[in-house]
């Protein structure tokens, strides 16, 4: 396994939060976003710290729920392939869901069409909405 430079990312990072927020961004929109060297299993960015994150709710002018992409073939649960331009195959990873500051964003990349955000946000649900079972013994009317 290759050694992350978890200095050279804090120092981006600190640029980062100190910089001024250039965008405005909406719901669908695709963004490369400095998203860094993270610990585990946690999507990293590239060689710059970059990757592509669709914007799946916006809170406010500063911070949304985005979901980071990959090129990467991935045809699970996990994951909903779509395509933001003729050429871009890509793959949404719905287990990554996370909240982003704007201040991290690169450039904007596209959108995904409403059809495709439409049949993700139902893959989406149906991967975190669990279902609660009624505790054994009890009745509803004790809930």
């Amino acid at each position: 396994m290759k050694a992350k430079d978890f200095t050279a990312w804090n120092t981006t990072k600190e640029q980062l939060h100190n910089g001024k927020i250039n965008f405005r961004f909406r719901e669908r929109d695709i963004f490369f976003m400095y998203v860094g060297l993270n610990i585990g299993f946690e999507q990293d960015g590239d060689e710059n710290f970059l990757r592509p994150v669709l914007v799946y709710k916006k809170f406010n002018k500063h911070v949304f729920l985005g979901i980071p992409l990959t090129s990467k073939i991935k045809e699970d649960k996990f994951h909903y392939e779509f395509n933001y331009t003729n050429e871009t195959r890509s793959f949404a990873i719905l287990s990554q869901l996370k909240l982003f500051d704007i201040k991290r964003a690169k450039y904007r990349d596209g959108q995904i069409s409403k059809e495709s955000f439409y049949k993700m946000q139902d893959k989406l649900l149906d991967l975190i909405v669990t279902p609660l079972e009624e505790p054994k013994g009890a009745h509803k009317s004790d809930l």
